[in-house]
């Protein structure tokens, strides 16, 4: 008999593996997100990064995501490696598409293939998701994850006044990925 999958909570997540854990964004103090989206190297590959963080902004931002959650039962997470925050990301939806983004402090992007690879088994078991997007903006040269995941590019759109380039990656829904039951809880 196949597992029946449940819709997500917030509080439902990736499996975690080598120490990476996936936890709400109220779970991060405001003041740590303001330090991070305040670095100067975000500003590279963030064409919508056009204002200045702080607190306000932090609550606003994070208040958004978690609507994004009651409205469509999924979004973006706090991430983890270990006890330190390295980063957010998840999956959003756009029209009747799901994005995926995913944005890590500058010192932890070498673990980005490896979170990326833990959201999209979530993506996976969700029957919801028949695939993903991707939107990055032309300045990202390095492009090879995308590809190892099995991401296409499928073109180039303009979203909020940027131009991105635009990959698509079929999840085809299975049961749950190892590690995780269909309910969302960890083996």
């Amino acid at each position: 008999m196949k597992p029946v999958l449940a819709q997500a909570s917030p509080d439902r997540a990736p499996a975690q593996h080598s120490g990476i854990r996936f936890r709400r964004l109220t779970e991060v103090a405001p003041e740590v997100l303001v330090a991070h989206m305040s670095d100067p190297r975000m500003r590279d590959h963030m064409p919508l990064l056009t204002f200045a963080w702080d607190l306000e902004v932090a609550q606003s931002f994070v208040a958004a995501k978690e609507a994004c959650w009651h409205r469509d039962g999924l979004g973006h997470w706090a991430i983890f490696n270990g006890d330190r925050y390295v980063g957010w990301g998840g999956f959003q939806k756009e029209g009747e598409e799901w994005d995926f983004g995913l944005v890590l402090k500058p010192q932890f992007f070498g673990l980005g293939a490896r979170i990326a690879r833990q959201a999209l088994a979530f993506a996976r078991a969700d029957a919801r998701i028949p695939f993903v997007t991707f939107l990055l903006p032309p300045s990202r040269r390095n492009l090879g994850a995308l590809a190892r995941l099995g991401a296409c590019l499928v073109g180039e759109i303009e979203h909020d006044g940027a131009r991105f380039r635009k990959f698509v990656l079929e999840t085809p829904t299975h049961p749950s990925p190892p590690g995780m039951t269909a309910l969302g809880g960890h083996k």
